[in-house]
Order: C-alpha cells, then structure tokens, then sequence
C-alpha cells in the first residue's frame, strides 16, 4: 500500500504544479486560438465580398427587349447560375470543413506542445528537494511490490538452457540501502537457483530516472522509475478525447482530471539493443519472448515491426526515418501486434499504411483498431458467392462477372487500363452502400492525387478510402500498405457489411517484399523472390471472403492488379496470383493498340464464379456471347491469310466486330446493369444490324435516350434484373423494331 501512497502523492504534486503553470499553459491556447479567429475573420470577409459582388450584378440593367432566341438563353442562364450556387455552396461546405480541421488540429498540436511544457517542468521540479526525499523515503516499499511481481520468462528458461548464467541489474537514481539491494539479490538467486541457474548481480545509479526502482532480469524489466511514469502520462494525457467546442480552460480542466484519474503501475516490459542498422532494417539482440509482426519502439521514439526472428538476433523493419537509430541504443516491446485504425472515419480520406492522414486535412478521430496480419475466415464462416458486385463495364459484367467475395484479378502489361478498370468499379458502387478501399503500392504521388481528383469529381470519393504507399516510399511501407487496407476492409466484413478493396498492384508489393527478404538474408529463389511470396498473396486474399449469416453476413471483395512483361502471364508473380484469385480478367496489348476499350481479352479471361454473379436478366441476355466472340476471334485471325469465306463465316465476323464495337467505353464511365443488358440484347439480336462500326457509340447513346424517354416502363422492368418472360421479350422487340426503322 505504500507504493500506492507514493504514487499518489506524485500525481498530487503533479497537479499541483500543473495549477502554478496554468497560465504559461492558457497563454499557449490564446494564441493559436487567436490565429484561427484570424483565419475565420478572413473566410468571412471573402463571404461578405461574395455578396457584395452578387449584389451588384443582380443591380445591372438588362435589356428587357426580347429576342427571336430569347427563351433557350434565358433557360442557359438559369442552369448556369444554380450549377454556380451548388458549386458555392459545396466550396463554401468545404471551406468551413477545412477550417473546422485546422482549429482542431491547431488545438490538438496546443495540447500536445502543453503535454511536454507540463511533463519537462515536472522533471524539473521532480529532481529538486524536498520532492527527491520524499520520494526516497519509499524504495523499500518499492522494491517490495517489484519483488511480488517477478517470474521468469520463457525466453529466459531458454537462455539458460544454453547458459548457466542470467544478468540481473538493478537501477535506481541515487545509491541504495544495503538491505535493498541484498534483499533484491536473495530473491532473484533464489529464483533462479529453483531453475538450476545462476545470477550475475550488478547494481547501477542512473540520475536521468530521477527517482524510483529499476528490475532488469534477462530481457524483462520491473520498472517503477519517476521517468517510466513520465514517459507514460505524456502518452495518456495526449490521447485524451477532445471536444469540439473546447477552449483553454475546458483543455487544462480536462488535462487535470486526466492526470488525477492516472493509476498507479509497475511497468512490466521488454527490453532489447539494435545491433545494426541500414537500408531500413534493424538487427536486434534480446527480446527474447517476441512475436513476429509485434511492434518495438526505439529510444528516438521511431517504430517498427517485427520480420524476422532467428536464434542469435532479430530482424525488424522500420516504419519511419531509420537514421534517427543509433546502434547499441535500446528498444522496447510495445505490447501489441502491428494495426491500424479502422471505421467509417476512413471514408473520404487519404492515409499512410499506417493509417495516418495525407491529405492535409484534420485528424482522423476513431478509438478503433485491427491488426495488419489477421487470420483468413474458416470454411465453415464462409458461403458461396452468389450476389453480383456490378463494375458497370460492359466487357466484365456480361463475359467476367464479378460476385461480392469474390477475388478477381486484374492482369495486363503496363499502360493497358488496369486502373481505370478498378476506379470505375469504385465509381460504380456509389449509392449501394458499399465502402471502398483503394491501395496505392508503388505509384506515383501525382498519378494518387490524380485517382483522388477522379473520385472527388464523380461523387465516389465520400465512400472510399485511399491507402498510399507510394514509391518514394520505403520498402516497408510499402510492404505492408495492402495489409492495412484489407484491415481497414474486414472492420466493415465482419459488421455486416459488402466492402471492395482494390490492390493497385501486386507486383510492386512483391519487389518491395523480395527488396526487404534480401536485406534480411533471407534465401532466394526463382527471379530472386523469398519461397513464401506465395504464401505472402495467398494470406493477403484469402481474407476476401462471403461470410455466412451466423458470421456476420458481410463480404470483401477484391481486385489484385498484376502489371506482365510483353504479356507474359506464365512468369513467376503472375501465375501465383492466378492460382490463387478466383479468375483473371486479361487486358491484351494487341486490342488495346486496335482501339478496343476496355481490352478484355475474352479467350484468356475467366471467371470461376460464373453466371452465379449475375443477374438472371443479363446471364439471359449474354449466355451466347462469350461463345460467339471467341469464334469470331478464331475467324478473324484465319481471316489474316486472305482466304475466301463463306456467307456464314462472313456473317460471323461481322455479327463480331459489331459486337467488340458494342462493348467498347469511355473510362470512368460506368453503365448500369439493365442499360448493358439492353445495348447486349438489341446488338445480339440483330436490331443493330447494318449500322457501321464507328458509329455504334452514337446508336447506343440514342437507344438509351429512346428507351428512357419513350418506353420507361420496359426500363422499370429490365431494372429488376429479372428473367424476360415471353410476352415482355415480344414487348422489348416490338419496341427494337420501332427504333430501328425510326434511325
């Protein structure tokens, strides 16, 4: 109990210093309270000179003659000038977004910079009398409460399996009592001669703990040091939820009751040493009892992750800036797995592989978190994919469908469309209630704020998070960047709800792999990866999956990106990732070079999923398709020899290449399923006979146009997604004919 009394005694003292610094504290909110009031005067004076400008064109004379084209101008105007007040008013939205970020971040980096003030002074005033002797006065009963705590580790039983001895330090900030350091000695012998070891007993004085014990026994250490405390109430009084109506006082109120609230602990941990450092990974000694994938901290307060572990060191990875590590400095064990935070707050942002904002907007306000590595659901979690998840591209959703858990890869040399296939299943999905992930790896920093512009402009950006690790990056930032995001898509898995998470590419994330394995001399194989790059995709897509009912209901869906050479899908990468996904969607240079958009290479793509993933409307409609292009595909090449034909080839070829025209698009331009259900119909059914091939974009455009003005119950049914009965299917051709003989 009297280590209790202490400890409170110190977060007494605490407070009461807090009290006398209170108004160096409050004079550092006034200010940065005062530069956001600047800021706020200076918004309001551009609203005010806004109206002023309306004002006074709503005050300019206007020829009231009319003119022959007066109505057409009239209506112009009027459309010119409300899209002009919904863009003011998302500008004027966002505006007040951005400032409202950056009060909150202006008050969060106060409260932080008033952390350390706060913590800097109390080591300070710590270090003096008669707060040294009062601290002192209790080491016994310190070292009391140490001594109850302490057992041996597996690592350490393991070390003395293969050593007789095991070091034993104890620190303190100033010499101690004879009987202190004799009692600690006696218990830790007598620990470890039950064990049939022996102790290396050192005592050390280190003045930077500034008071309180320090047990280090093998790699664990007993810590109850006025420092270790510091260290920790710096960390909890920085977390403290923050309102957003706080001031000054509201902030130093609730800074106070955090430090009241602190409880009173001996910090049980880990400690190890950085044997190198270079290229991003750190060899590490002790930490005997680590885990791989937990994260260490280092004295300079960078992090990193664990990657490898071998008898005699461990290798780490890490996240930040590794200059800053010193070798012989020390590291300790966080006490957790690799995460990140996960939730709804994600949506609309742009993060790190860490899950920290990029994008210049304020912080991402959420308690929860998931870790990178997560086991894959179970068989018995899982039921089969039958619901579709709809890309709204033509060329997939009639020949490749996709189904929501399903893994879809998309494969294709450099240049071909990969991307804009993937945004524009993201841009598809907006109003399904779909959240979406989109993993960068190894891109350009322009070519991510481009994807992010694209997004924002078609409305989809609201809903999908942007996780970016791009290639100025480092190796391992990048190597666990689609970790993260598939983290970030089982939170919404695993609450019930349909997620699309995109891998933009895997390729890279095996460079940066192999780059990491090498660095960590790890064996190498074919093309130089590590023999678990397979293992390393397979963990990471088998966490898409269709949940059952009982497991939650939810599903992820996901969209691997794999870049070929001259399109070579038997290389290494590739075909593990074929092997894996549930189909491939191939992008063939040859179409892509003829002008065909999206050049889907039907013959090579395949969905194992099938018809299951479509609406029973469009596996109608496109049943034959697939058959037919690959036998016009057959005839055209045979066509090259410059043989003669017959009638029912030529009517094959040309029946084909209306039909390859058909299913050409702009990119991100997504169509519905019934529209494409009713363009595939009318073009297989012969109603687009004799139209010419460069003009099929035009006919489409006027068949959607036609249907939607003058036969909008056909629409209604077709959107359904139901089978077409037969009196409906003489119905829609009925209503093909019209349009025919109309264009």
């Amino acid at each position: 109990m009297e280590l209790v009394y202490t400890l409170i005694n110190f977060l007494l003292l605490a407070v009461i210093v807090f009290i006398a610094l209170r108004k160096t504290i409050k004079k550092i909110f006034t200010s940065r309270r005062e530069r956001i009031n600047t800021e706020l005067d200076e918004a309001e004076a551009l609203e005010r000179a806004s109206k002023e400008l309306e004002e006074e064109l709503a005050a300019l004379p206007v020829d009231q003659a009319p003119s022959p084209q007066a109505e057409e101008p009239e209506d112009e105007l009027d459309s010119i000038a409300k899209q002009l007040a919904e863009k003011k008013a998302r500008l004027t939205e966002a505006s007040e977004k951005r400032l409202a970020g950056q009060k909150r971040d202006a008050m969060l980096l106060s409260r932080e910079k008033a952390v350390k003030t706060l913590c800097e002074l109390l080591r300070v005033k710590l270090s003096e009398e008669p707060n040294v002797s009062a601290i002192r006065k209790y080491e016994g009963a310190v070292a009391d409460e140490i001594l109850k705590r302490i057992e041996l580790t597996p690592g350490d039983m393991c070390y003395l399996m293969h050593h007789d001895v095991l070091y034993v330090t104890l620190s303190s900030a100033f010499p101690l009592d004879a009987g202190i350091v004799s009692r600690i000695g006696e218990k830790t012998g007598a620990l470890l001669e039950k064990v049939g070891g022996k102790q290396s007993y050192w005592v050390k004085t280190d003045p930077e703990l500034i008071g309180g014990l320090r047990l280090r026994i093998g790699d664990t250490v007993y810590d109850c040091t006025v420092k270790n405390r510091l260290y920790h109430l710096e960390r909890d009084l920085a977390k403290l939820p923050l309102d957003e109506n706080a001031d000054a006082d509201s902030i130093i109120a609730g800074l106070m009751e955090g430090i009241a609230s602190a409880e009173p602990r001996i910090d049980e941990f880990q400690l190890g040493r950085v044997l190198s450092v270079s290229d991003g990974i750190c060899r590490l000694d002790g930490l005997a009892d680590i885990m791989y994938g937990e994260v260490v901290e280092f004295e300079c307060g960078e992090r990193g992750m664990i990657l490898d572990i071998e008898p005699d060191r461990i290798g780490c990875v890490v996240f930040g800036k590794y200059e800053h590590i010193e070798t012989l400095s020390r590291v300790r064990r966080v006490g957790r797995m690799a995460s990140v935070p996960v939730g709804d707050e994600l949506l609309g942002r742009v993060v790190d592989p860490l899950g920290r904002p990029i994008d210049g907007r304020d912080r991402i306000r959420t308690m929860e978190r998931r870790p990178i590595e997560f086991k894959a659901a179970g068989i018995p979690d899982r039921r089969s994919v039958s619901e579709p998840m709809h890309t709204g591209v033509k060329a997939i959703d009639a020949l490749v469908p996709i189904g929501r858990g399903q893994r879809e890869l998309i494969i294709g040399d450099r240049q071909t469309g990969k991307s804009a296939l993937a945004i524009d299943a993201i841009i598809n999905q907006k109003g399904k209630n779909v959240p979406c992930i989109y993993v960068a790896i190894g891109q350009k920093d322009s070519t991510v704020a481009e994807i992010c512009e694209r997004l924002k402009k078609s409305g989809a950006m609201e809903y999908t998070t942007i996780v970016s690790a791009p290639a100025s990056s480092s190796a391992s930032m990048q190597y666990i960047a689609p970790f993260a995001g598939a983290a970030m898509s089982e939170y919404f898995m695993y609450s019930g709800r349909d997620c699309l998470i995109v891998y933009d590419d895997l390729s890279k994330h095996a460079v940066a792999y192999r780059e990491l394995s090498l660095l960590l001399h790890r064996p190498s194989g074919r093309e130089a990866y590590p023999g678990d790059v397979f293992y390393l995709h397979s963990r990471l897509l088998e966490r898409a999956a269709r949940l059952s009912e009982e497991a939650g209901g939810g599903s992820v869906t996901a969209l691997p990106l794999i870049e070929t050479q001259a399109g070579d899908i038997s290389a290494y990468i590739p075909t593990n990732v074929i092997s894996i996904t549930d189909g491939q969607v191939f992008l063939d240079t040859d179409l892509f070079n003829e002008g065909q958009r999206p050049a889907v290479n039907v013959g090579l793509s395949v969905s194992r999923v099938g018809s299951a993933a479509q609406t029973k409307l469009m596996k109608q409609v496109s049943g034959r398709l697939r058959m037919e292009l690959a036998q016009y595909r057959e005839l055209a090449a045979f066509s090259q020899f410059g043989s003669e034909l017959d009638e029912s080839s030529r009517r094959v070829l040309e029946s084909g290449v209306t039909m390859m025209h058909a299913l050409r698009q702009k990119r991100y331009e997504p169509l519905p399923d019934h529209k494409q259900a009713l363009l595939i119909y009318a073009v297989s059914e012969g109603f687009a006979k004799g139209v010419a091939p460069d003009d099929m974009e035009d006919f489409e455009k006027r068949l959607y146009e036609t249907f939607d003005r003058e036969h909008p119950d056909i629409m209604s049914v077709l959107m359904k997604g139901d089978k077409m009965r037969p009196e409906f299917e003489s119905k829609l051709k009925a209503a093909l004919e019209k349009f025919r003989e109309e264009c």
